[in-house]
């Protein structure tokens, strides 16, 4: 028993420092993590350009094994330092973080020139260490429980948009035709989203009077569409604030200290309910 004690105690302080964010040790923890990985994610890109790849490879590649190990050790005491590792493996951040440390050690089993791509593929896998940055971000687990309540709007609506995009698409198809460039109707279909979604590339564009009156509707539809998801979620964003701001209301209220039933009148002498006396005279 004498011989566990210690162990614990080790296990406690370094879940402390680690999940921790109110200690002077956990917000340092946090500071050099995040600056581990802008620094992951500068590299990266910097060994995209061939020039700079070029002229400072072994720095960039001695840089990237070490981030590599200490992304390492930082998800080997993660699973240490918790009583249930394999809610932490198989959580978003877990995942996130075996993913922005694995491309690096994957390296050695990718040998041979016809398997370059893989390899390149791979490598591209480390920007994924951006996304360990969401756990700094105040606010970023009421966003994902807003999207989370939403997903079932989101769907629909997306479905709707496909729907109607397939709609347009095959009118756009029999008013254009091929002779205007929508050669096909997933062709014409494609065209559709893309200016429902006012990105409009110009690849396409109708040439008839009515297929340009169509392309019209669509694009005044388009600015109407772009605002609708933004809306179910902004909508359950901010009931989940409210029910907070509510809750944290609630627990900032007096309480009778006898029935702990809540005090309406702030300068009421007794309890409504059992009649405590709640201030002197």
């Amino acid at each position: 028993m004498e011989a566990r004690a210690p162990q614990k105690h080790w296990k406690a302080k370094l879940h402390e420092v680690i999940y921790g964010t109110h200690t002077r040790a956990g917000k340092m923890f946090d500071i050099i993590l995040l600056v581990v990985i802008l620094y992951s994610v500068i590299i990266v890109m910097l060994e995209s350009i061939p020039s700079i790849d070029g002229q400072y490879h072994d720095f960039l590649n001695i840089s990237e094994w070490v981030v590599t190990i200490l992304f390492s050790i930082e998800y080997i005491l993660r699973i240490i330092c918790i009583k249930r590792p394999s809610r932490y493996i198989f959580s978003f951040f877990g995942i996130i973080d075996l993913l922005s440390t694995i491309p690096k050690y994957l390296s050695f089993f990718v040998v041979g020139s016809q398997y370059i791509t893989a390899f390149r593929a791979l490598r591209l896998l480390r920007v994924f260490r951006i996304l360990k940055l969401v756990r700094f971000v105040g606010e970023s687990n009421n966003l994902l429980r807003a999207l989370k309540a939403s997903r079932t709007k989101i769907f629909v609506f997306i479905f709707f948009i496909l729907i109607i995009s397939v709609l347009l698409g095959t009118i756009m198809y029999m008013v254009e035709g091929p002779q205007h460039g929508f050669n096909s109707i997933p062709h014409s279909v494609y065209w559709t989203i893309v200016t429902l979604t006012t990105v409009g590339y110009g690849d396409i564009s109708p040439q008839t009077g009515l297929g340009q009156v169509i392309a019209t509707m669509i694009m005044i539809i388009g600015y109407g569409i772009i605002a609708v998801p933004t809306g179910i979620v902004t909508a359950e964003y901010t009931a989940h604030s409210q029910k907070k701001v509510q809750k944290k209301e609630e627990e900032e209220e007096e309480h009778c200290p006898n029935c702990k039933a809540h005090i309406l009148m702030l300068d009421a002498r007794y309890c409504r309910k059992c009649g405590t006396q709640l201030r002197d005279d």
